[in-house]
């Protein structure tokens, strides 16, 4: 959030497993194109907030692997726990709010009174959430039951059922609406409350994030039914949500495009990535030419000396190059080692995308960009009827220069990589930039 000086232009928030992420999509194709989308027009001016009812660690699992980008904030445990930045730092103020009539031990003491329950993996256990899976014929019975023991107990809580199986007690103050409500109020406390709010989601626990006010909100194409009846029976017909028709994260541009939220054709979704290169900012220059060099490499583009040429108009000629190995380079020998490896991850999958890319400007028409570098390869071991994936990741700086004769175009100075810890190695000379 320290990128940000004032309000948001817009705030994001999205569940993850089937919102954002579409377990069903192998390649990933939809989040990538968010991803681009995201890092191109709206890091640097936009709060990207997941609200997922994953635990901490089981949401650190997913973003090992899947191509997630990292948010500004991260609700986690169906609205239990808030954390900032990378670092995930907890917001110890919403902690303490939420002990108001709770009692985790007694939630535990009146559950295991019901057999229908089945306690969830201890990782899914958090200090404000309890959790379980409940057979969906059962769920309207044992929830009434369970409903009625707490309240004689002195307990508030909130009993939330979703995806047909899982079962969360939570305390009444909790969940993901009221968690966004909570942040909400803390923007506007600070004078920085978002111009746009837009929440995403697919299931039941997910109804919450509709009722917020003044938010726009989209239900994802493949949005289950419980999510689809709470929204027959409580939003029919509201002018801010919608039922999109498209899947997972396409199903967010759609909407961003529906409401007129901001730009909403990915990077991604541009063929000719550099012969289309007019950038704005730096940061869609970045975003522009990873996504060429990705489909350089898997030979998705033409292999014509028009893009050698082009290449080598970006790469300043007398620039340095440090690997993330240490070893210092002339940034040219970046071009012939580009221009060599033209096919040869075609028929592979092989995908690149940037994460948290910041600007500063150092001088006039120079800029120093920063971003994190990542690319997922998929192998397969003989023998081995499974793939395996294998992700790096490289901390990047930049230093752009705009040309004189086009100011919205960009020639890369320097460039210094560094292994993000536990997705590189130093003496790896595989990576090329």
């Amino acid at each position: 959030m320290d990128q940000l000086n004032g309000s948001a232009n817009l705030m994001i928030v999205s569940d993850l497993d089937f919102t954002m992420v579409d377990h069903d999509d192998p390649e990933n194709l939809a989040l990538l194109r968010f991803n681009a989308l995201w890092e191109a027009y709206y890091r640097h001016n936009s709060l990207l907030v997941f609200s997922t009812g994953r635990s901490p660690t089981i949401y650190c699992e997913l973003r090992k692997q899947k191509p997630l980008l990292t948010p500004d904030i991260t609700i986690m445990s169906v609205g239990t726990e808030i954390t900032y930045g990378e670092s995930m730092v907890p917001d110890d103020r919403w902690e303490h709010y939420l002990n108001h009539k709770w009692n985790r031990d007694i939630v535990l003491e009146e559950t295991a009174r019901l057999p229908e329950l089945v306690l969830q993996s201890e990782t899914e256990q958090r200090p404000h959430k309890v959790s379980f899976y409940l057979d969906k014929t059962k769920a309207s019975k044992v929830m009434q039951t369970l409903s009625r023991c707490l309240e004689k107990r002195g307990l508030d809580v909130k009993i939330i059922y979703s995806n047909g199986i899982a079962l969360d007690i939570l305390p009444q103050a909790a969940g993901k609406g009221q968690a966004l409500e909570f942040l909400l109020g803390k923007l506007k406390a600070d004078g920085s409350r978002p111009l746009n709010t837009l929440v995403c989601g697919d299931s039941g626990n997910d109804a919450e994030l509709f009722t917020v006010p003044g938010v726009y909100g989209v239900m994802v194409s493949n949005a289950q039914e419980e999510l689809l009846q709470w929204y027959a029976e409580n939003a029919a017909g509201s002018p801010k949500i919608i039922h999109a028709t498209e899947r997972c994260a396409d199903g967010i541009i759609q909407a961003i495009s529906k409401f007129s939220l901001g730009p909403n054709v990915s990077p991604r979704d541009i063929r000719d990535s550099m012969y289309n290169r007019k950038s704005l900012r730096p940061c869609h220059e970045v975003v522009m030419f990873y996504l060429f060099y990705e489909r350089w490499r898997r030979a998705e583009v033409e292999n014509s000396e028009e893009y050698v040429q082009y290449l080598k108009s970006i790469i300043h000629s007398t620039g340095n190059f440090v690997h993330p190995s240490g070893v210092d380079q002339p940034i040219h020998q970046l071009t012939d080692t580009i221009v060599n490896l033209f096919g040869d991850k075609q028929g592979v999958e092989f995908r690149v995308w940037v994460d948290r890319i910041s600007t500063s400007m150092v001088s006039s028409g120079s800029w120093l960009v920063k971003f994190d570098k990542w690319e997922l390869s998929v192998y397969f071991v003989l023998c081995c009827p499974k793939a395996g994936n294998e992700l790096r990741c490289c901390s990047t700086k930049v230093l752009v220069n705009s040309k004189i004769d086009a100011e919205d175009q960009f020639t890369w100075m320097h460039i210094h990589q560094t292994w993000v810890d536990g997705f590189g190695e130093k003496d790896d000379m595989s990576w090329v930039i």
